[in-house]
């Protein structure tokens, strides 16, 4: 049963039910279901990926790393990216609270009332952030929270931001800026490769706790709930911690890397 799960698929279907499995082996539901807990099997389950094709891969992820890992002295590390497009949406009826034995209801509908795109800088020595929200998303707006970060840092110190390749961070306007405050030093994550960034982390918690369940009337209430869950978090701010060394992450890769090379597709 295992190596048919692993080996083979229905032939009315993509992937295996536990009731499929029971009709095509003479097993019991319950029989089958056990096993794949057993071994870890989910048919019904499915991951993406996507690898980078970046010829500098290696060398951004230790770059990137490398910073998480040993911070240079007498500066601080951001992580700097943009949440764009967040949407104020309020539900066309109100909410049904929830009650023992049954779940918060809302309306599958709801009604748009604008956008806005948060710029963040996350510190990834004390968890701190500083975030802006503006109306577009342009190098223009980049330049404003360049500016913030320059602002929020003593003159003392060197200022080391690591951001995704966005074209928004690289126009002759931000090339401009950066000249003229060498203390800032730029360090790109590989392509497709947005989870080497610490902020997007910050960002998953910000939409399960703040927006994907929040109903807002306004754009100006949207980014008000914003404000408000940064200053949250800023009081008792707790850093990401990275464990895994650059070594581990490209033999990581290089061994997924394999499987695919060895899957015959």
């Amino acid at each position: 049963m295992v190596k048919l799960t692993l080996e083979s698929t229905p032939k009315n279907a993509t992937h295996w039910s536990s009731r499929a499995m029971a009709t095509r082996t003479g097993m019991s539901q319950s029989a089958i279901s056990r096993i794949w807990r057993a071994f870890g099997l989910k048919p019904h389950r499915v991951d993406t990926f996507k690898i980078s094709s970046d010829p500098f891969f290696i060398e951004k992820i230790k770059d990137v790393v490398g910073l998480y890992m040993s911070p240079p002295e007498n500066a601080v590390v951001y992580c700097v990216d943009e949440k764009s497009q967040i949407q104020a949406l309020d539900r066309t009826w109100p909410l049904l609270p929830m009650r023992p034995g049954q779940a918060e209801r809302r309306t599958h509908d709801y009604k748009r009332y604008g956008t806005t795109t948060l710029f963040a800088a996350l510190s990834t020595a004390t968890g701190k952030l500083l975030g802006r929200c503006y109306q577009r998303h342009r190098s223009v707006e980049f330049k404003k929270f360049l500016q913030v970060i320059d602002k929020s840092v003593p003159k003392s110190l060197d200022v080391h931001l690591i951001l995704d390749n966005y074209r928004t961070h690289k126009t002759a306007l931000v090339h401009e800026w950066l000249l003229k405050h060498p203390r800032f030093h730029l360090h790109f994550t590989p392509t497709s490769a947005s989870w080497l960034n610490l902020v997007e982390r910050w960002f998953a918690e910000l939409s399960s706790k703040q927006i994907k369940r929040g109903c807002h009337r306004s754009v100006k209430e949207l980014e008000a709930a914003i404000t408000s869950y940064i200053s949250h978090t800023n009081n008792n701010p707790k850093p990401f911690v990275w464990v895994k060394s650059a070594e581990q992450i490209i033999e990581s890769v290089g061994r997924f890397c394999s499987q695919i090379s060895d899957s015959g597709h």
